[in-house]
């Protein structure tokens, strides 16, 4: 049974993965979209550490 990591990798090379990894990229260059991830990343990880 494949790992998550092995499930992912398989998931990359399909043409839906290939379009999302395309999606992510293009996003990712967006200055206003990456300052939106990180904020979200900011606040998800606060939680994780107990903060409430």
């Amino acid at each position: 049974m494949p790992g998550i990591l092995s499930k992912i990798a398989m998931f990359a090379r399909t043409p839906q993965g290939r379009r999302l990894t395309q999606k992510a990229r293009t996003a990712a260059s967006d200055p206003r979209k990456r300052a939106e991830a990180k904020r979200a990343l900011s606040r998800l990880r606060g939680r994780g550490s107990g903060h409430r």
